[in-house]
């Protein structure tokens, strides 16, 4: 019989950045909630991205001198998946509630293992697969009960092309994060998304807002966070595999709906039961079975 210990008493540096920009990232929804009731989500994205992008380069300028084409490519790729998680997600709001949206978001988290699996040839360990299954039941909690009455329309297919945009993502950081830099494809990542964003703004019919201080200080604060948080994932995916971060990243809603809490809005029990799963699923997938000692070993 197997009996489960601890694998370390701490996590790693590196899994505690990721731990940290989860909390970060959980955080920014209520400011993007709020920079949403004055400018439209292609502008507001594409301005994030875009000041990300722009700091990022002038503190590294040079570092960036010596980006290589791999590089470039690598970051292109990110943000092309980066870009298509938001985009998708948003149109597919324009015709799912938030309910639906959430539980077919979510689908990233079984994703990133099977991606991973098929992409990098590396197969979850059984314990990270215990972890998955927790988060995943755990953000299913957090959507309600509602989510699981999905359809087969255009919002739902967006919806889920966005959480296979996100595993992508995922994928793509742990595949590159080891053979380029992290700060240059840092860079081109966060100008990537940035400029797609402007570009498909006058196909989707998005018009530029009128000016509002909201959506400015908005965009500036969430887009040095954005810095902060893409910079931090392509350094920790270094040593942390795609599925490890993943149920670590599942977190999020967690943080999100802790911060809303404190501003006052309400938390049912199905969402705390469902803070507690995932909680539970990082904490399992840092655990493996010991098997029982041989009696050679013994001896």
């Amino acid at each position: 019989m197997f009996a489960l210990i601890a694998r370390k008493t701490f996590f790693s540096p590196e899994e505690m950045a990721l731990l940290g920009i989860t909390v970060l990232w959980g955080a920014t929804f209520l400011i993007v909630h709020t920079a949403m009731q004055h400018c439209g989500p292609l502008f507001f994205v594409g301005l994030r991205f875009s000041i990300a992008g722009g700091v990022s380069l002038l503190l590294f300028l040079r570092t960036m001198r010596a980006v290589t084409a791999k590089e470039i490519g690598a970051g292109a790729l990110i943000g092309v998946s980066i870009f298509l998680g938001y985009s998708l997600q948003t149109y597919g709001l324009e015709t799912l509630d938030g309910g639906i949206s959430a539980f077919l978001t979510a689908l990233y988290v079984p994703i990133t293992p099977l991606l991973q699996w098929a992409v990098m040839r590396r197969r979850p360990k059984l314990m990270t697969w215990v972890g998955i299954g927790l988060a995943f039941t755990g953000l299913l909690c957090l959507t309600g009960p509602g989510a699981m009455s999905v359809g087969l329309g255009r919002g739902e297919i967006a919806t889920f092309a966005s959480a296979c945009a996100i595993a992508a993502e995922i994928i793509l950081i742990g595949r590159f994060a080891s053979k380029v830099d992290s700060v240059r494809v840092t860079v081109v990542q966060l100008l990537t998304v940035g400029v797609l964003s402007f570009v498909v703004m006058p196909v989707a019919g998005e018009q530029a807002p009128s000016f509002s201080w909201v959506w400015l200080e908005a965009a500036v604060g969430l887009g040095l966070a954005s810095a902060l948080i893409q910079l931090t994932m392509n350094w920790a995916q270094k040593a942390v595999s795609p599925a490890r971060a993943t149920i670590i990243y599942a977190g999020e809603p967690v943080w999100a709906g802790l911060v809303g809490w404190f501003a006052g809005e309400h938390l049912p029990p199905l969402a705390i039961l469902g803070a507690a799963f995932i909680v539970a699923g990082v904490v399992a997938s840092e655990l493996k079975p010991r098997r029982p000692k041989t009696a050679a070993a013994a001896l």
